[in-house]
């Protein structure tokens, strides 16, 4: 790093605890506007609609700027997300697991009378719940089935299973059918295409068709368009990154938008340092990696627990150490969890403050 470019980080860092305090997460907005560009031009080159999932970055702000690139349309795991969006003027939404919660609690049915929902099944238990809600909104509801072809999370693992709630779709005054959705294992994508033939097979048997095939995953951007038939991606991490996108190899530091800047409070020991970003900011999931963060201004140091408010430092792997009141950036392992612990991501170009995003759908348990 150049001496000017060492100059601007510092005066940076001087203005975001002067005007905020730390911890404070901070995304580079040139680094988001590449990411955004970069995930669009994978789905343009392999002819797929970009749907970009809002769980990462939860902003109308960024979803608005992932739709002028080309997407569209997002996801939403939670009903509160997409009444945020939908709010904000966000139409063409997904809604990516079973809505029971939301359904019995009749939100479900006020966002229905507002925007035609597309929701996702892979139970009749859902499906009843989805007919309920669409009948009190007096408007028909869009339905996804989701299926399991290898993670063993949610969704139906055999096309026989997407066939019987195909049917009962069919038979709904009040559902419509759309499409499929699938996450498939990095490895299992012959398994999807195997899955994805004999369901289209019984589809047709019915005499119906699926409109929508999306994928999902920012890992499987290395996957992207190997499964013939898909429509869509889903992909959520890709416009921050973080650590776990690095392990898979789909990120490089470079590529991360997001930092926590954090200062050292103590030095109670030659190897030992305390940052004030602890697992309120960090959050405490590893996801399989050496501590709880990369600090660029010391890779060698290690993040190796975390309290509530404080990072404790092991420091006995760095030549140079940080000392108190020093100010370092920390790229959290796991981004989406990261942003959802804040209200607000500062907003730099070039090393200056440009604005203040507000996370506006941050902590929706509905």
């Amino acid at each position: 790093m150049t001496k000017p470019q060492n100059e601007l980080i510092e005066n940076l860092k001087q203005n975001i605890i002067k005007n905020f305090g730390t911890p404070c997460p901070v995304i580079d907005l040139d680094i988001v506007q590449t990411n955004i560009n970069h995930a669009q031009k994978l789905c343009d080159v392999k002819g797929l609609a970009n749907r970009p999932h809002i769980k990462t970055h939860k902003s109308p702000v960024l979803a608005k700027m992932q739709i002028a690139a080309g997407a569209k349309g997002i996801t939403c795991q939670k009903l509160g997300e997409a009444e945020v969006m939908v709010d904000a003027g966000i139409t063409d939404i997904i809604i990516a697991t079973n809505l029971l919660g939301a359904a019995a609690s009749g939100r479900l049915t006020s966002l229905q009378r507002r925007i035609s929902l597309k929701v996702c099944a892979d139970n009749p238990f859902s499906l009843a719940a989805y007919s309920e809600a669409a009948q009190q909104a007096n408007r028909v509801m869009d339905v996804l089935i989701e299926c399991d072809t290898g993670r063993h999370r949610a969704g139906v693992v055999t096309p026989v299973e997407v066939i019987t709630l195909a049917r009962i779709i069919k038979n709904d005054p009040m559902l419509n059918f759309v499409g499929l959705l699938f996450y498939p294992p990095l490895n299992g994508w012959s398994q999807t295409q195997e899955f994805w033939k004999k369901t289209k097979e019984g589809l047709k048997s019915l005499g119906m068709s699926a409109k929508i095939v999306s994928t999902g995953g920012t890992p499987n951007f290395q996957n992207i368009g190997q499964l013939d038939g898909a429509t869509e991606h889903r992909a959520g991490t890709c416009i921050f990154n973080d650590l776990m996108m690095i392990k898979a190899g789909v990120a490089k530091f470079e590529d991360c938008a997001l930092q926590v800047f954090t200062s050292v409070v103590s030095r109670g020991a030659v190897d030992r340092g305390i940052l004030d970003a602890g697992s309120k900011t960090l959050t405490s999931d590893q996801s399989g990696l050496e501590g709880f963060g990369r600090l660029l201004e010391y890779p060698n140091a290690i993040i190796e627990k975390l309290a509530e408010e404080h990072g404790f430092l092991d420091l006995s792997k760095c030549l140079n150490k940080p000392n108190i009141g020093d100010i370092v950036r920390v790229i959290p392992n796991h981004v989406c969890v990261a942003v959802n612990m804040v209200d607000q991501l500062v907003a730099v170009r070039g090393n200056e403050i440009v604005d203040v995003i507000p996370i506006a759908a941050r902590g929706m348990l509905v």
